[in-house]
């Protein structure tokens, strides 16, 4: 029978990748614009000039109104104060368009 070793996610590193990703990634930020826009009539999801460009950050309100949390569930999550739950972080790395494997990271 094959030994599995069971592998710890690093936290701190995940959180990190959270962080990194509300400032960097495209598709988050067209995500958040169309989640906050569509209820407005603004956007149809479907734009290549969005708002939250490459130069508009996604504050963590914004992320956490488009997500469907509260803002401070955001900020613990990007400062190692809690864990989001799986369901989130599969969410997240679907709005994002990469593998929930490039966000959590496990401890050496």
């Amino acid at each position: 029978m094959k030994i599995i070793k069971r592998k710890l996610i690093d936290q701190n590193k995940t959180a990190k990748n959270l962080k990194l990703l509300r400032q960097d990634n495209l598709d988050l930020r067209r995500y958040v614009c169309s989640a906050l826009n569509l209820d407005k009539g603004n956007c149809d999801g479907l734009c290549d000039t969005c708002k939250y460009d490459m130069d508009h950050s996604i504050s963590q309100a914004e992320l956490a109104r488009a997500f469907g949390v509260s803002e401070s569930m955001v900020a613990n999550w990007e400062n190692c104060k809690s864990f989001p739950h799986l369901e989130d972080l599969i969410f997240y790395s679907e709005v994002c368009g990469i593998d929930l494997f490039d966000i959590v990271v496990f401890a050496d």
